[in-house]
C-alpha cells in the first residue's frame, strides 16, 4: 500500500501540473469562463492520471479496460463536481487568483481520490 500511495502522489503531482497548466491556458489565454475552463482542465488531468495509475501506480493489479469507466464514474465525477463547487466557493469567499483557488480545490479532494482508486477502481481481484 505504501508503494501505491507514493506512486499515487507522484502521478498526482504531475496531474496537478497538467490541470493548472490547462486551466491557465483555457482561462487566461483562451479566455474561457472560469468554471467551464476548470471542468475541462480537471477532465484533462483525470485522463492523464488514469493512464499513469493504470500503467504504473497499480500496474501490479490486473485491471481491465473497464476500469476507465469506474475511474470516470468515481474520481472523474467527484473531481469535476468537487472542483467546480470548491472553486465557486473559494472564489466567492476569498480574494485569490483562479489558479490558487484550483490548487486548494485539488487538496480538498486528495484523500477521496486515493481511497476510491485503491479500493474500487484498481482493486485486487
Amino acid at each position: 500500500m505504501i508503494r501505491h500511495w507514493l506512486r499515487f502522489n507522484a502521478v498526482g503531482a504531475a496531474g496537478v501540473a497538467v490541470q493548472l497548466g490547462m486551466l491557465r491556458l483555457l482561462h487566461e489565454f483562451l479566455h474561457l469562463p472560469c468554471l467551464p475552463a476548470t471542468a475541462l482542465a480537471v477532465e484533462t488531468a483525470v485522463l492523464h492520471n488514469y493512464w499513469w495509475h493504470w500503467k504504473w501506480t497499480w500496474s501490479d493489479r490486473s485491471s481491465p479496460a473497464s476500469s476507465l469507466l469506474r475511474f470516470q464514474c468515481t474520481t472523474g465525477l467527484v473531481s469535476i463536481a468537487g472542483n467546480l463547487m470548491a472553486m465557486k466557493l473559494i472564489l466567492q469567499l476569498f480574494d485569490v487568483p483562479v489558479l490558487t483557488a484550483n490548487a486548494l480545490s485539488i487538496c480538498l479532494l486528495y484523500a477521496f481520490n486515493f481511497l476510491v482508486s485503491d479500493r474500487y477502481v484498481f482493486r485486487l481481484r
